[in-house]
């Protein structure tokens, strides 16, 4: 057998396979499916017998592949270098940003180090001691959010994935991703100085095909920021809509549903691997609960400043949302 481990924030995590074609290769590239644009740092470490989670890809030609999920272990059979071969949509692959490893460590990180991830992305200003974390999924608007507030001079936490957990009563985040897939159409169109050389670049659907953008330069100093004010926005960006319209959540109710949903989409989703494989949800009524409960607790924190719904334009997204009073 062929072996590796990696490292994502606190999660360890061994591969083991019977064909060494199929690990996943370090260092990992800048690309659109690569988990550098989940998680800020994929450390590989020494496999050894006491990691987190461990999977097993086995190498076989059978007429379709399996999939046998438990707590620490993910064990699949199939005809895999088939698959990559044919793979149409690397994201959605094994180790791809969107496929198999991705979920698991997600789970892995709830369940062994409570650790949870917001599908969203974050900007830190400061000054004001704040961070800005901003909800939602494909296609929400983030993107514009997180260049248009760079440009005003916010600094980067997270381009896909925002990660907290709560101990003895503090709230602590930690930098995720500094690399995102940006479609080309937004970078020409709308923010071309964070890739001046956008113009240059062919491609057949511009509003289709993505790139992925390092935004390190703009990062921000601190890895991990204990107790910062907390503003939570749920975006809709609309291409000529006329201004900025907010309206806050007075609901507590609302806002922890609307949290509890983002966070446990990418766990208990099903998704289709190689377009072949169905891959189930890693949840279970126990962790869906403790999950609810911490979101119930991240709303209630003493830094939870506001959560609120915005329309605007892309060039108003941020509209008075950057004012300390607000």
């Amino acid at each position: 057998m062929f072996q590796k481990a990696l490292k994502i924030l606190e999660a360890r995590v061994g591969i083991e396979t019977n064909e060494k074609a199929l690990l996943p290769q370090f260092p990992l590239k800048t690309e659109v499916q690569s988990l550098l644009t989940d998680f800020n740092d994929v450390q590989e470490i020494p496999y050894s017998s006491d990691l987190d989670g461990y999977v097993s890809v086995k190498e076989e030609q059978t007429p379709e592949a399996s999939v046998e999920f438990s707590a620490e272990n993910l064990k699949l059979r199939g005809p895999f270098i088939e698959f990559t071969k044919e793979d149409h949509d690397k994201r959605f692959s094994l180790w791809g940003n969107q496929g198999l490893l991705f979920r698991y460590l997600l789970f892995l990180l709830e369940t062994r180090h409570q650790i949870f991830s917001i599908h969203g992305c974050a900007l830190f200003k400061e000054e004001h001691n704040r961070l800005y974390v901003v909800v939602g999924s494909a296609g929400s608007g983030k993107t514009v959010y997180l260049l248009s507030g760079l440009e005003k001079g916010l600094k980067l936490f997270s381009v896909e994935l925002v990660h907290f957990r709560i101990y003895k009563g503090s709230l602590e985040w930690l930098q995720g991703a500094l690399i995102d897939s940006v479609r080309i159409g937004t970078l020409r169109h709308h923010f071309p100085r964070f890739k001046p050389d956008i113009r240059l670049l062919e491609t057949k659907d511009q509003w289709q095909e993505k790139i992925a953008l390092d935004l390190s330069a703009h990062k921000s100093k601190k890895e991990a920021i204990l107790n910062p004010e907390i503003m939570m926005i749920f975006p809709r960006i609309e291409v000529g809509w006329p201004g900025f319209q907010r309206t806050s959540i007075e609901e507590k109710r609302k806002t922890v549903n609307f949290i509890f949903d983002n966070i446990s989409q990418k766990i208990a989703e099903t998704v289709i691997l190689y377009d072949k494989i169905l891959l189930t949800g890693f949840d279970n009524p126990k962790n869906a609960q403790t999950r609810f409960n911490t979101v119930n607790e991240l709303t209630q924190h003493n830094t939870f400043i506001t959560a609120a719904s915005v329309i605007s334009s892309p060039h108003e997204c941020w509209g008075n949302l950057l004012e300390k009073t607000t």
